[in-house]
């Protein structure tokens, strides 16, 4: 037996009142915030890019603009796993 149904079974919650929480507002300051996040990580991607193009095989420029494009790339995946949890976790509780 699943673990919600036999906890449904053993309290019986027909007293408590419903949440109805509406969210919209909290969805939109939550996709502004990634957005925003997401946008400064695209464009530090392409500006890593630009100095790794501009270092002219100098080893200490293409290494920073090196790091700098790999920071901004895990930046990015971090960003959109946490939005993935953060809407999955948001969408559950309404």
């Amino acid at each position: 037996m699943h673990m919600l149904a036999f906890v449904a079974q053993v309290i019986d919650t027909t007293g408590l009142p419903k949440t109805g929480a509406d969210t919209s507002k909290l969805d939109t300051i939550l996709n502004l915030v990634f957005s925003l996040a997401a946008s400064i990580a695209l464009l530090m991607i392409v500006i890593s890019g630009f100095r790794y193009i501009l270092a002219h095989g100098e080893p200490s420029a293409t290494a920073q603009a090196r790091n700098g494009l790999l920071y901004s790339i895990v930046g990015l995946v971090v960003i959109m796993t946490a939005f993935a949890i953060v809407t999955f976790v948001v969408k559950g509780v309404s």
